[in-house]
């Protein structure tokens, strides 16, 4: 790889691999299909009644229909000129036609989705997408990974990088052998400067084998490490996959995720993501579907999920000061249905925003100011009744 292509890499992706730099991403950005998006008013914020629980400030839902019956797994980011935030679309999941779908927010109003990515091959052959994930760079530029693959036991990591807040994208390119980039949840960036990817693993066998991992890199992409937790001492493994990283007081980081042993996993790591601690099992509850967590500005950690056992509602929100104690401050849904896979961040204004499968059939979007949030015990991991 040439000294040129490799500092091109580093400054446009910042999440890069040692091995095969795309050669793509030499060109310059071109516009995605379907490109110029225009806003849409049948999707226009809609602002939480007074009746709402303290802290929750939006509700809405990122388009009223769309070119696609079903949607999944969002993503959500900030950028220097709005939120962006994505999702997989298509026919159903699993389906050759399910695409990348993107809305970026302009003025208040989230755009009509467009398509930036699809499956199809040189050779014409068309595979689904699946899990995208949105990551801001500290220059401005955004990536967004996402997988390319007949099914999640043999997907493969692909990339896309904005100069423009998501306007338009460099050709797409294939990460490299044994790179799968973040699986469902964001990146982190330590005050150091290295990244780290939340990543997992699901082998071929049926039933397939959940292993989690993560993708660590000092040198803003000239090289990666692959890093995973250690064994358990008893030799019981957790069959866990999609974790998402909080950074505590000290630079100690918590990954917490998903399981098939119904409750949500937790591994710690004290030096910067270089090792990490046997899985183990939280309190909270799990019913096998993902989660997202961030860590606040002010130090407290927040954490998306389903608070049940079974099926995927209601969807929730919990927080805590030190990652181990979680206190319930909201239920977002609770209705029959699906509601799932959020992502959570932070933006530069301090409030929260959520993104989330609504019944596989719209994205929704929830705005929290934490500062509001009033939360109330959760007794040997019972939600509590006075908390709606």
């Amino acid at each position: 790889m040439s000294r040129k292509l490799t500092r091109l890499f580093v400054l446009t992706l910042m999440l890069g691999v040692s091995m095969s730099t795309p050669a793509a991403l030499q060109a310059a950005p071109q516009a995605v299909p379907r490109v110029a998006p225009q806003t849409a008013p049948q999707a226009a914020a809609r602002v939480a009644p007074q009746t709402a629980p303290p802290g929750l400030l939006r509700s809405e839902f990122l388009f009223e229909s769309a070119p696609f019956p079903s949607v999944h797994a969002s993503t959500i980011v900030e950028t220097g000129e709005g939120l962006v935030a994505a999702w997989f679309g298509g026919t159903r999941e699993g389906a050759e036609d399910v695409g990348i779908w993107m809305s970026r927010q302009v003025a208040g109003e989230w755009t009509e989705p467009f398509e930036v990515g699809t499956g199809v091959q040189a050779d014409g052959t068309r595979y689904p997408c699946w899990n995208p994930v949105l990551f801001a760079a500290p220059d401005g530029v955004v990536t967004l990974f996402y997988k390319v693959g007949p099914s999640p036991r043999r997907w493969w990591g692909v990339a896309r990088t904005s100069r423009d807040g998501g306007r338009t994208w460099n050709e797409a390119e294939r990460l490299p052998e044994g790179i799968l980039g973040p699986i469902k949840n964001k990146p982190v960036r330590l005050a150091d400067g290295a990244i780290i990817s939340p990543s997992s693993t699901e082998s071929d066998e049926r039933p397939s084998t959940w292993r989690i991992h993560f993708e660590r890199t000092t040198d803003a992409g000239r090289s990666w490490s692959v890093v995973r937790p250690r064994a358990a001492p008893d030799g019981a493994e957790i069959q866990a996959i999609q974790p998402s990283i909080l950074i505590h007081q000290g630079g100690r980081l918590q990954a917490v995720g998903r399981t098939r042993q119904g409750r949500v996993f937790e591994t710690w790591s004290d030096d910067d993501g270089q090792s990490w601690s046997p899985v183990t099992l939280t309190a909270l509850p799990n019913p096998g579907s993902g989660i997202d967590a961030v860590t606040l500005s002010s130090g407290r950690h927040l954490i998306v999920y389903n608070h049940t056992a079974r099926g995927r509602s209601p969807l929730n929100v919990a927080v805590s000061q030190d990652g181990v104690t979680w206190e319930a401050t909201l239920v977002l849904e609770r209705e029959a249905g699906e509601y799932s896979y959020p992502a959570v961040i932070q933006t530069s204004d301090g409030l929260v925003h959520i993104s989330y499968t609504w019944r596989r059939e719209r994205i929704k979007h929830v705005v929290i100011d934490p500062t509001e949030l009033v939360s109330a015990p959760m007794a040997d991991g019972e939600w509590p009744v006075a908390v709606r």
